[in-house]
C-alpha cells in the first residue's frame, strides 16, 4: 500500500502549478538565515527551491480543491443573468415563482372600439351554438315520440246512435276488445242495489260509469286474459269461459276467480251519440 501512495503522489510532487509559479514569481520567499538547509532558496528562473522535495506541485493539488482552480477562467467569468433559466432555477432552488419574460413580446392595449366587437362576435357564436344545441336535442326527443299512424290508433270514435237498449256492442281498441253496453233502467237499478262492502273489488256503479245509460269496460278477465262473454253469467253482465268467473251488469267480479273487477278506459263523450275512447 505505501508503494501505490508512493506512485501516486510522486507526479503531484514534480508537477508545476501555474497559478503557483505566478505567485511564487511575485511573491519571493527569501530565507531568514542563508546558511539554514530548510529554508527555500530563489532559483535564477523565479522558483522558490523547497526543501525536502515539497516543491510547488505539492501546493499547486493542494490548491486544486478550491474553486478557483476547479472552475475554468471562461466559466468563472460568466454571471448568473447568462445562464438559462431552467439551469438557474436547479442551482438556485426557491419557493418563489418567477416568470421568464424575456421574449415575450409587449403589445399596447386594444382600441376599445376592437374589444367590443370582439365580444359582440363571441357573444353572438354562443347563441347560435345554443340554437344548434336545441335543435339536436329537440330532433332526438321528437324522434322517440309516436308516429302519426300510433297516435291515429291510439284513440277511437264510436257512434252510439245505433245501439240498441239492452244491448253489447264490441270494438277494438289499441289492439284488446271494448265492451259497449247501453243499459236499461231495470239494469241501472239493479246495478246500484248491490252491497257493495260484499263485493271482492267494491266499486260503486257511480265511479265506473260517466252516464249511467252507458257502461264501456275493456273486455279481457283480470284472471288469465280470457274474453268474458256479454249477456251471459248468473248476474246478467259478462262470463269468463275460461276459468268461470263472472261479472254484473257493472262489470264488477262476483264469482270465480277473478281477482279485480272488468278495467274502464278513458273516454269521453263528444255529443251524445258519439264516444271517444282514449
Amino acid at each position: 500500500m505505501l508503494r501505490v501512495a508512493g506512485r501516486r503522489l510522486a507526479p503531484l510532487l514534480g508537477r508545476t502549478s501555474p497559478a503557483s509559479s505566478v505567485f511564487a514569481s511575485k511573491n519571493p520567499i527569501y530565507a531568514a538565515d542563508s546558511s539554514s538547509n530548510s529554508s527555500p532558496s530563489l532559483k535564477d528562473d523565479g522558483f522558490v527551491a523547497f526543501p525536502f522535495g515539497f516543491g510547488p506541485g505539492l501546493i499547486g493539488s493542494v490548491r486544486g480543491f478550491s474553486a478557483e482552480s476547479v472552475i475554468p477562467r471562461n466559466q468563472a467569468e460568466v454571471t448568473l443573468t447568462d445562464i438559462p433559466a431552467t439551469v438557474a432555477a436547479v442551482k438556485n432552488p426557491s419557493h418563489q415563482i418567477v416568470y421568464d419574460e424575456h421574449n415575450h413580446e409587449r403589445y399596447p392595449p386594444g382600441d376599445p372600439t376592437k374589444r367590443a366587437f370582439a365580444y359582440f362576435v363571441l357573444t353572438g357564436g354562443r347563441f347560435v351554438y345554443a340554437s344548434l344545441l336545441r335543435l339536436l336535442i329537440l330532433k332526438f326527443v321528437l324522434s322517440m315520440s309516436a308516429s302519426k299512424d300510433v297516435l291515429a290508433l291510439a284513440s277511437l270514435e264510436v257512434d252510439l246512435s245505433s245501439i240498441e237498449p239492452g244491448s253489447t256492442v264490441t270494438v277494438k281498441w289499441r289492439g284488446k276488445p271494448v265492451f259497449i253496453r247501453r243499459r236499461t233502467e231495470d239494469d241501472i237499478k239493479l246495478a246500484n242495489s248491490v252491497d257493495v262492502g260484499s263485493l271482492r273489488h267494491p266499486e260503486e256503479d257511480a265511479e265506473r260509469v260517466k252516464n249511467p245509460e252507458w257502461l264501456i269496460v275493456i273486455g279481457v278477465c283480470t284472471h288469465l286474459g280470457c274474453i268474458p262473454l256479454p249477456n251471459a253469467g248468473d248476474f246478467g253482465g259478462w262470463f269468463c269461459p275460461c276459468h268461470g268467473s263472472h261479472y254484473d251488469i257493472s262489470g264488477r267480479i262476483r264469482k270465480g276467480p277473478a281477482p279485480y273487477n272488468l278495467e274502464v278506459p278513458t273516454y269521453s263523450f263528444l255529443e251524445d251519440n258519439k264516444l271517444m275512447i282514449g
